[in-house]
C-alpha cells in the first residue's frame, strides 16, 4: 500500500487528516503527518521526513503532499523526492488527501494522478442561484 506523508505549516496537515478520517469513516494506518514550525530546524525537519518515508514504505513507494509550493515544507518535501518511490505533490487539499487515500492500494504513479485530480476537482468557484 502506497505510504502518505503530510508536510505541512504547523497544524494543517493534522487537520486535514482529521477530517479525512472523518470522512473515510476510518484511521488509515499509510498516513503520517510532518507540522513544521516557523522556529523548527528544516535539516533537523528532513531527516525526520526521511524516517517517516522509511517507515510509510512498505516497497510499493510513498506520496508527500505539501501545502505551498516553495514554502519550507515544501522545500522539505522536494528534497524526499527519489522518482518512482517517493513523489511529491504541492498543493494538498482536503479532496487530494482523500482520493490519495482512497487509492493508496494502487500503483505510486496511480495515486500521484489520482490526487492531483482529486485536488483539481476539489475546487469550484461556486455561483449563488439568482432568485
Amino acid at each position: 500500500m502506497v505510504g502518505v506523508l503530510i508536510v505541512s505549516h504547523g497544524e494543517l496537515g493534522k487537520c486535514l487528516a482529521d477530517c479525512a478520517r472523518h470522512v473515510l469513516g476510518r484511521v488509515p494506518d499509510n498516513l503520517a503527518i510532518l507540522g513544521v514550525e516557523k522556529h523548527d530546524n528544516p535539516e533537523l525537519r528532513l531527516q525526520e521526513a526521511e524516517a517517516m518515508v522509511h517507515q510509510l514504505d512498505d516497497g510499493s513507494g510513498v506520496l508527500v503532499l505539501s501545502d505551498m509550493l516553495g514554502g519550507t515544507p515544501s522545500n522539505i518535501a522536494c528534497r524526499l523526492i527519489r522518482r518512482g518511490q517517493v513523489e511529491v505533490v504541492a498543493g494538498v487539499n482536503l479532496p487530494m488527501l482523500v482520493r490519495a487515500l482512497s487509492y493508496s492500494a494502487q500503483t505510486l504513479d496511480v495515486v500521484v494522478s489520482k490526487a492531483i485530480t482529486g485536488g483539481l476537482e476539489g475546487v469550484y468557484y461556486v455561483i449563488p442561484e439568482e432568485k
